[in-house]
């Protein structure tokens, strides 16, 4: 299959089938890029995850976007960026005019529960391959434990807690080798 056409059908599954926003979509992403289509390494994809917390936009099409251009350059990230976002757009535009009616139907608002079950669940999964993947060490640990506590008992933004966190991150990592050099 032709790598552009892989590219945009991949991303509109991951698209179509991931509710809840990006952390959500990353065990499907572990599966799809990772595992089955080996696009990117699991180092690679929380480096994209990491780099899309910071950019604007929306985490999965950022990501989308990053591993689209790495494997076939702007056209490819272009592709991908458009598969990501064809499902949404595509039932957006199916379901604006039944919103409201839609909405106050008591099935759709208990299937709307089970989905935010399950979402938190993929999220909880999210959240254990990341804590296994990066953190190694006390610093890292002592940056994710950090960086939970000033984000759930302040109000400090995301992105600076994130940007926050990669100058912790070079610190500990310039004090390491300062003390690697005088030993």
């Amino acid at each position: 299959m032709n790598l552009l056409l892989d590219l945009y059908l991949t991303w509109f599954k991951l698209g179509l089938f991931t509710f809840g926003g990006g952390y959500a979509m990353l065990p499907l992403i572990q599966r799809e890029i990772i595992d089955n289509k080996k696009w990117a390494t699991e180092e690679e994809v929380m480096n994209y995850y990491a780099i899309g917390q910071i950019t604007p936009g929306i985490i999965a099409v950022n990501t989308a976007t990053f591993i689209g251009y790495y494997k076939k350059g702007i056209i490819g990230g272009i592709i991908a960026t458009l598969g990501v976002i064809s499902p949404s757009l595509i039932i957006i535009t199916l379901i604006a005019d039944l919103i409201n009616n839609f909405s106050e139907l008591i099935i759709v608002q208990h299937a709307l529960s089970g989905i935010k079950v399950a979402v938190t669940c993929l999220m909880l999964v999210a959240i254990k391959n990341l804590y296994k993947s990066n953190v190694k060490d006390k610093a890292s640990l002592l940056i994710a434990i950090s960086t939970f506590v000033l984000s759930y008992f302040t109000s400090i933004s995301t992105t600076l807690l994130v940007v926050s966190a990669g100058v912790v991150g070079i610190v500990f990592t310039k004090l390491n080798l300062f003390r690697k050099d005088k030993s």
